[in-house]
C-alpha cells in the first residue's frame, strides 16, 4: 500500500511539473566519439527548456563543453556544443515522464587537428525524468551528435545525468470582472386606491380530484397512472436526478463539493423509494490498467457507503469499477484526464 502511495506522490509530481514555465538541468556525462580521432572524454554543461508554448513540442537550448585529447598524439581541444532542440514528453507512468529529442546545433574545437573543423550538426536522443520532489527529477538521457566532416559522417555519441529544476509557475487566466449593477429607479408613490367593487358570489366548484395521489391533479396530471414511490414533476411525470462527480489523480476522496452532491442525491432517492442505484466508477490512464480497475471500484464504493451513511436502504445500491475503460475525453491533456476521473449513477426501477 506504501508502494502505491509513494508510486502516486510521484506521478502527481511530474504532471505539476507543467505548470511551470522554466526547466534547467546541470548535466554531465561521457562521449564517445568515432571517426574523428578523438578518445573517450567527459562532458559537461546545462540544458534549459521553456514549457510556456501552446505545443507538445517543448523548445530546448542546450550547451556543452568537453576537453578531449587527439589520438596517439600529444594534442587536446576544447569542444564547444550549442543545440536547439524540440522535446516530446511521453505519457507519464509510476513517477517516471520518458521523452524522445531532435534538433540542430554548431560545434567548435580549440585545435584543428586532423581535419576536423568548426561545424554544424544534427542530433537526435531520448531519455527519463524521475521525479524526486515537487519541481525535481533526475534526467538520465542519451543523444546521438551526427556532422559531416572532411568528406566524412563523424557521430559523437553522449551519454549525460543530472537533475532537472522546474520554475516559474505559470499564470492562471484571470476571473472575469463583474458588471456593476444597474442603478435602481426611484420608488414612486402609488395613487391612492380606487375602491374594491364588491364581488359576485362564486359558483360552488367540486374539490379537484388526485388519482394516483402524487400531488399533481388529474385535468394537471400528463402521467395519470404513475406508481407510488416515484418523485414526480409539476407535470405528475416521475423525475430522475443524476450525480456525477471528479477526484484528484490516484484519489478516492470525496471533497466538500462532491459530498453536497451525494448528500443531495441521497435526498432524492428517499423520495424515491421505486428507485435502485447503480454506482460507477472511472478512472483516467495514469498508471496500470490492475491499478486503475482497483481505483475505480474504490470510488464507486466510496460513493456507496456515503449514500448508506445517509439513509439510503444498502439493498437499493449496487457498485462497481470500470477502470480506464470508458474515458469520455482524451487521456492526453491535464483537463481530459480530470474528467475521466469520475463517478456515473444509473437509476433503475
Amino acid at each position: 500500500m506504501k508502494k502505491i502511495a509513494f508510486s502516486a506522490l510521484l506521478a502527481a509530481t511530474l504532471l505539476g511539473a507543467s505548470e511551470y514555465n522554466f526547466e534547467i538541468s546541470p548535466m554531465a556525462g561521457y562521449a564517445f566519439p568515432s571517426g574523428q580521432h578523438l578518445d573517450d572524454h567527459g562532458v559537461y554543461g546545462a540544458e534549459f527548456q521553456y514549457n510556456g508554448v501552446e505545443s507538445d513540442i517543448k523548445p530546448e537550448l542546450s550547451v556543452l563543453y568537453s576537453n578531449a585529447d587527439y589520438d596517439n598524439s600529444n594534442l587536446d581541444t576544447d569542444i564547444f556544443r550549442m543545440a536547439l532542440n524540440g522535446v516530446y514528453n511521453l505519457t507519464p507512468s509510476n513517477g517516471v515522464t520518458p521523452f524522445v529529442k531532435a534538433g540542430l546545433g554548431y560545434e567548435t574545437m580549440s585545435e584543428h587537428a586532423f581535419d576536423n573543423h568548426n561545424s554544424a550538426f544534427a542530433d537526435a536522443g531520448a531519455g527519463l525524468k524521475i521525479a524526486l520532489a515537487e519541481q525535481v527529477a533526475l534526467k538520465l538521457e542519451a543523444i546521438d551528435m551526427v556532422k559531416f566532416n572532411n568528406y566524412s559522417w563523424d557521430n559523437n555519441l553522449l551519454i549525460m545525468a543530472g537533475l532537472s529544476f522546474a520554475f516559474g509557475e505559470k499564470a492562471q487566466p484571470a476571473a472575469p470582472v463583474a458588471a456593476a449593477p444597474e442603478p435602481k429607479p426611484e420608488p414612486v408613490a402609488a395613487p391612492a386606491p380606487k375602491p374594491a367593487p364588491t364581488p359576485a358570489p362564486k359558483p360552488v366548484v367540486a374539490a379537484p380530484i388526485d388519482s394516483d395521489k402524487d400531488g399533481v391533479f388529474d385535468p394537471q396530471d400528463k402521467c395519470p397512472n404513475t406508481p407510488a414511490g416515484f418523485k414526480v414533476d409539476v407535470d405528475g411525470c416521475p423525475l430522475k436526478a443524476t450525480l456525477h462527480l471528479n477526484f484528484s489523480t490516484d484519489s478516492a476522496k470525496v471533497d466538500a463539493e462532491g459530498t453536497a452532491k451525494v448528500n443531495e442525491f441521497a435526498a432524492f432517492l428517499k423520495e424515491s423509494p421505486a428507485y435502485k442505484a447503480n454506482i460507477v466508477g472511472h478512472t483516467d490512464s495514469t498508471g496500470s490498467d490492475k491499478h486503475n480497475q482497483k481505483l475505480s471500484e474504490k470510488r464507486a464504493e466510496k460513493v456507496k457507503a456515503m449514500l448508506v451513511e445517509d439513509g439510503v436502504a444498502a439493498e437499493r445500491l449496487t457498485s462497481e469499477g470500470m477502470g480506464e475503460k470508458m474515458p469520455v475525453a482524451t487521456n492526453k491533456t491535464k483537463a481530459g484526464r480530470a474528467e475521466n476521473r469520475r463517478i456515473e449513477v444509473e437509476l433503475c426501477q
